[in-house]
């Protein structure tokens, strides 16, 4: 059985006949969205930057999935990621606006020289907003939607380092609960999702140099002493959540953030028992 064999004999319902939009899709959270919601009947827009990675997934997924490059920076090339998405699926009902990059690491905030406050608070930030709106407009017209924007633990738990980015995912949670309350009328739901420790490249991205992956490894190991829960979390756990808040099981839900972090938000375990 080939892997889209197996994904066939593997699929739901639970979004069937809904058309979605993932940013950031190509790797990592937003691949695991995209593949997950596509097993439960839903067709996908691929939002990427990197194309050789956003085509050989949407390859593996079938006619379900359909490829949109889009750097969510511009404005513009959301508002053509929204109209492909209506334009090829005949609709928008998911928008998750999950692209994202984190900033450098520095040692000591006092040494952060902002040189890429601008392309975060971009992506992070302002992509969201827009990426927000645009899907809200569509949605407002045609019986409403679910936006869920991912964010990251980051934003809701104080801590050293990259506070370009912990700025930028506070910012995405506070500016989603706010819209959240205006779209409600329109029975547009916005939620968060905020992944912690999830093991992804974009630690080792805030690194740089030619340690980064065992450095990244080092930080998760600290994250995980501090983490209740034992087992790490994975790409399909936050895909599990963006399922829920993406269909009717949800649809009493909207303005809240939802934590998938194995624990690590409610506090620090005092000990961890052997096995």
């Amino acid at each position: 059985m080939n892997a889209r064999t197996a994904m066939e004999a593997a699929m739901g319902d639970e979004l069937a006949g809904k058309v979605a939009v993932v940013t950031g899709a190509a790797t990592g959270i937003g691949r695991a969205i995209a593949e997950r919601f596509v097993r439960e009947g839903a067709r996908v827009v691929v939002a990427d930057v990197d194309r050789e990675r956003a085509e050989s997934l949407v390859a593996a997924l079938g006619s379900r999935a359909l490829f949109k490059h889009t750097d969510v920076a511009s404005p513009e090339q959301i508002h053509d990621l929204v109209g492909f998405a209506v334009d090829r699926f005949g609709g928008l009902d998911v928008m998750v606006n999950n692209a994202g990059v984190s900033g450098a690491l520095y040692g000591r905030f006092l040494d952060d020289d902002f040189a890429d406050f601008t392309r975060v608070m971009a992506v992070n930030v302002l992509g969201v907003m827009v990426g927000t709106q645009l899907a809200a407009r569509y949605m407002a017209d045609h019986g409403g939607g679910s936006i869920i924007n991912i964010t990251s633990i980051g934003g809701l738990i104080a801590g050293p380092g990259v506070m370009t980015y912990r700025a930028s995912k506070a910012g995405v949670m506070f500016v989603s609960k706010s819209v959240a309350i205006e779209l409600a009328e329109h029975d547009v739901r916005v939620n968060c999702i905020a992944p912690g420790n999830i093991p992804t490249q974009l630690l080792a991205s805030s690194l740089g140099g030619d340690a980064a992956e065992k450095t990244a490894q080092a930080i998760r190991a600290s994250m995980a002493a501090n983490r209740p829960l034992a087992r790490d979390g994975t790409p399909e756990d936050v895909a599990e959540a963006a399922l829920y808040l993406a269909g009717d099981r949800s649809r009493y839900v909207t303005g809240t953030t939802l934590p998938i972090d194995g624990g690590s938000t409610a506090g620090s375990p005092r000990r961890r028992r052997s096995s």
